[in-house]
């Protein structure tokens, strides 16, 4: 199992991960430390399990907000669909009514025509 040397608040930490997934591990490694700097910077020296817990919570945070934005995405998609599909459905008997009176329409010109043909073969 590989491991990867991470530095979150100064400090340097080396952790396990799964195969291929060293330079993603380092990334969020270095995504989470700078939530701890901004901490740090914005209320100073408080304690690094205080910060770390801050910063921990703010993650936690914007993890729950992209997952209340996802729902209400996924709701959207699935009236988007919906919407679609009754289209569609709205779509294909207007096509099937059309096809029908268009069909009547013809045999209606066709007997038109043999009784036009009959009438002029008559006279």
């Amino acid at each position: 199992m590989p491991q990867v040397t991470v530095s979150i608040d100064g400090k340097t930490y080396r952790m396990a991960c799964d195969d291929g997934q060293e330079q993603h591990l380092v990334e969020l490694a270095a995504s989470f430390d700078r939530y701890v700097t901004h901490l740090r910077s914005s209320f100073g020296e408080i304690g690094d399990q205080r910060l770390t817990v801050m910063a921990g919570i703010m993650v936690m945070d914007e993890l729950f907000e992209l997952q209340r934005r996802i729902k209400g995405m996924e709701t959207e998609i699935a009236t988007l669909r919906k919407t679609r599909d009754d289209a569609l459905s709205k779509a294909d008997k207007n096509d099937a009514a059309l096809t029908g009176a268009l069909a009547s329409l013809a045999e209606r010109m066709e007997n038109l025509a043999l009784r036009l043909n009959s009438e002029h073969s008559a006279s």
